[in-house]
């Protein structure tokens, strides 16, 4: 069993409803928590004698923390890992959300299976260093061209990497010649989006306790799929008992889209196809009404909310400070690095208060709100058990961040908000998942970042030119 010892923490947060505690250890035995609590000498470990190193096997590490904050692993509701390739195109630098997929679509009708495999490195990399432990993906292209198994490439670089990850099996089943956005050669039909489904939670969903790997099914939205789809989507994800999840009342547009296709709006045509409940979870929400939030608070629907992205493409500000007063579940996300267009999570988390703020005012949200969604929150929207919080025998999943640093200097009054308040380099010394250090001293354990670097550049060159 490997042991980890986080010595003399600067700041330890053990959970947004408590407060921080200063000067304390924190002790890691194999992937939990062990053991929280001041001066831990070696005689609290059976397998360590008293206050000697040398017992330490060489997989075991004592860290001084006497300058961090540790605080529990983020967790990342929504997100498309491959759009991490088609960053800052000019083309598309001003534009609103349709006339960007129509774009995009026509680049990413090109990737294959080494661009799906190095992206999904590449994202993942970007929000282990700025914190974040556990993440969902949603990847609905389906090129023609990609025989491979995509949810298997994605998992083979979450496991390299040392993420805990919830990809969806996303869809779509509508292009140009049915009314859809994306062409011919990126769809699917019906049947073989629900063959498939089933196949990837048969073979990689995992339900115990402290789960490396969940599956989600995720038709891509309203405007993307047929309403069968939906229908049987849900069906099959509650036949196995896995979360359903979907983009929905993004923008305008999508409300005059569904009330045209469908005469209804976007959540009524999701309550119609029964995509609505505790086991479901939607990406920004931002344009619901009054009436609609009571059917989201009275369903215990969940919202992953994408700050960045939302301002990016001018869709709007999503109604955050309005919903959690309802007990309506929001989780934090980074959303398509496309559309952000990083997967900085600590940066995300600075832009929610801030954005709130703009809108409800500037006590609309502490930091202790913003950090409740990053964690807790976002654990329960991904039903994921014993991680959002450092609790003893919980997972060891972490973020640990110096803030002996220039930026943080003079804001160290409250440390836990100078993660969220100053700085301007959001990444981790360490970031721990599942008592594997995944980030150490600021760099990736599980890939050398240049070469990773490297190889995403080459990719991304290559499917522009090619489109």
């Amino acid at each position: 069993m490997s042991k980890i010892l986080l010595k003399n923490c600067y700041y330890i947060l053990k959970s947004c409803h408590e407060k921080g505690l200063r000067g304390y250890d924190l002790l890691i035995e194999d992937n939990r928590v062990a053991k929280i609590a001041k001066n831990i000498d070696f005689s609290s470990s059976p397998s360590l004698s008293l206050s000697s190193s040398l017992s330490l096997s060489k997989d075991d590490r004592i860290i001084d923390c006497s300058t961090h904050v540790v605080v529990p692993g983020f967790v990342n509701t929504h997100h498309h890992f491959y759009q991490t390739l088609t960053r800052n195109l000019p083309k598309v630098q001003n534009a609103e959300l349709f006339e960007w997929l129509v774009y995009l679509y026509e680049i990413w009708k090109h990737l294959d299976e080494e661009a799906i495999y190095t992206s999904s490195m590449l994202a993942m990399g970007e929000l282990l260093k700025t914190g974040c432990t556990t993440s969902t993906d949603h990847h609905y292209i389906y090129p023609h061209s990609v025989t491979a198994d995509i949810m298997g490439l994605q998992f083979k670089a979450a496991e390299e990497l040392g993420m805990r990850f919830s990809p969806t099996r996303g869809s779509m089943s509508l292009s140009k010649k049915d009314g859809g956005l994306p062409p011919d050669t990126l769809v699917q039909t019906d049947d073989e989006i629900l063959q498939d489904s089933e196949r990837v939670i048969n073979q990689y969903h995992d339900d115990s306790e402290l789960s490396m790997k969940k599956i989600v099914l995720a038709p891509c939205s309203p405007f993307s799929v047929t309403e069968d789809l939906m229908k049987e989507s849900v069906k099959l994800a509650r036949k196995y008992g896995v979360l359903v999840h979907t983009h929905l009342a993004e923008t305008k547009d999508e409300n005059d889209f569904c009330l045209q296709m469908y005469g209804r709006r976007p959540l009524k045509l999701m309550e119609d196809t029964g995509f609505i409940g505790e086991d479901v979870f939607y990406a920004h929400g931002i344009h619901f009404n009054d009436d609609e939030l009571k059917i989201l608070s009275d369903t215990k629907t969940h919202i992953a909310h994408c700050p960045s992205s939302n301002m990016r493409l001018g869709s709007g500000i999503c109604r955050v400070t309005e919903m959690l007063p309802t007990h309506i579940n929001v989780g934090l996300a980074v959303d398509g690095s496309a559309s952000n267009d990083t997967s900085d999570y600590l940066g995300e988390m600075r832009t929610a208060l801030l954005l709130q703020r703009v809108k409800y005012g500037a006590g609309a949200v502490t930091t202790r709100d913003i950090f409740k969604l990053a964690t807790v929150n976002g654990a329960k929207l991904l039903n994921f058990e014993k991680i959002g919080q450092l609790q003893e025998g919980w997972a060891a999943d972490m973020a640990v961040f110096n803030i002996n640093r220039l930026e943080y200097a003079g804001s160290l009054s409250d440390p836990l908000a100078a993660l969220i308040f100053s700085g301007y380099n959001h990444g981790t010394q360490y970031t721990i998942v599942n008592g594997h250090i995944a980030v150490d001293n600021g760099v990736l354990t599980g890939v050398d970042e240049q070469k990773l670097t490297d190889k995403a550049n080459y990719i991304s060159q290559r499917m522009i030119q090619e489109a």
